[in-house]
């Protein structure tokens, strides 16, 4: 763990050049330090930006005036003396100096490209686990490659698992469609059409993600399933970890032992603990996807203030952004009773939906969640597992 920050050490980090103890330190750090995680997707974002720019050979006259350059060098230095005309040459001007800092830039050029093609291969290996699944036109038998753009198809009786490059694995259900979208050190992103898949990923947070058609999923180092029918809505369960389900400026963080329902165009719906009570599910159900009004957004509010448990102040919390009015201040009233707001959080502040104090209030809660202290342990525990699997591969070979 750092004393303070891991700033120095993100770039390094974020390129995979950190050693596994190094790596499991910043990660672990990146997982409680919001400051560094702001930096971090700062450094991914540069890193993204760069791998954008066109590859362009340099133009003529650039070569032109390096061989003028050059040759000016080679007629003002002669063998014995670096001198001319009462003039010392500059040690760092001298030919021979000048040819092999041009060979150093080559061959750095020729390793930042290999290094970042190996990392970012354009294809996944996809096995076989039952079934004939396909990529594209082709069956696959035991073993595949998911390149990028092509959709991978299981039917009723097929059943597929893909390594996300180092990361993690993807099973996939019958019947389900997935198309590999992404594959960067950065971003890993896959497309889930319809059907189900299982992901274990073992990976910093967000980095992998899963597009569907009614939000995205952006893993926090977790275990889940996510689950899209013909309309496009979806359901997603969270095993271990979080996860965050976004659709145009509307996010829903689930954690383990939770779920949230998705739609198109609404997006993410509340998210809530499964064991929560089955009136309480479908009265939450109507709140976020039935546009009630009246009588009926009173009843189904009610329901769920009345059987709300301290751990699902998290239904809570995020139902404060998506009722307005006195259902805003029905909500706050009862949320401050279960779990009374920290220092520096008001009710005007939060019925105003202020950024600052929702997130203060949101740290005060997790703990009933099972919030950041339980995901450092379950990305520990994944990682150990990842470092383990790492090590005897290495070791068979």
């Amino acid at each position: 763990m750092f004393f303070r920050h891991a700033r120095r050490e993100l770039s390094a980090y974020c390129n995979g050049e950190s050693s596994a103890d190094e790596s499991r330190r910043v990660a672990e750090h990146l997982l409680v330090c919001r400051q560094c995680r702001a930096d971090f997707e700062e450094i991914k974002l540069g890193v993204k930006l760069a791998s954008q720019l066109p590859l362009r050979p340099a133009p003529d006259s650039l070569w032109n005036e390096l061989e003028a350059r050059m040759l000016e060098a080679r007629m003002n230095a002669t063998s014995e003396s670096p001198t001319h005309a009462g003039r010392r040459v500059p040690f760092w001007w001298r030919p021979q100096l000048v040819a092999v800092a041009a060979a150093l830039l080559i061959a750095i050029g020729v390793a930042v490209v290999w290094i970042y093609s190996r990392e970012s291969r354009p294809f996944w290996a996809v096995a076989r686990i039952a079934g004939a699944p396909t990529i594209g036109s082709s069956t696959i038998d035991d073993k595949g490659r998911l390149g990028l753009g092509e959709w991978l198809e299981t039917d009723a009786a097929s059943r597929a698992k893909i390594e996300v490059g180092s990361i993690g694995q993807v099973e996939i259900d019958p019947n389900t469609r997935v198309r590999l979208l992404e594959n960067k050190p950065t971003e890993h992103r896959l497309e889930l059409a319809r059907g189900r898949l299982s992901a274990h990923i073992w990976a910093p947070p967000r980095l992998f993600f899963v597009d569907t058609p009614s939000a995205v999923a952006a893993d926090l180092g977790c275990a889940y399933t996510l689950e899209v029918d013909d309309t496009g809505a979806g359901l997603l369960r969270v095993t271990s970890g979080w996860v965050a389900l976004q659709l145009h400026g509307r996010e829903s963080m689930v954690p383990a032992g939770a779920a949230c329902a998705t739609r198109p165009v609404v997006g993410p719906g509340t998210p809530y603990f499964e064991d929560a009570s089955a009136s309480f599910r479908d009265a939450l159900a109507k709140i976020d996807f039935d546009s009630l009004q009246g009588k009926e957004l009173d009843s189904a509010l009610e329901t769920v203030l009345l059987q709300a448990r301290l751990r699902d102040t998290l239904t809570l919390w995020h139902l404060l952004a998506r009722v307005n009015g006195g259902a805003r201040e029905r909500v706050y009233e009862r949320l401050a009773q279960m779990k009374p707001p920290p220092a520096g959080v008001t009710r005007e502040g939060i019925l105003q939906l202020d950024e600052q104090m929702l997130q203060l209030w949101k740290d005060n809660l997790e703990r009933a969640w099972g919030g950041p202290g339980t995901l450092k342990k379950t990305w520990l525990k994944i990682w150990s597992s990842a470092v383990g699997r790492v090590k005897s591969m290495h070791k068979k070979r």
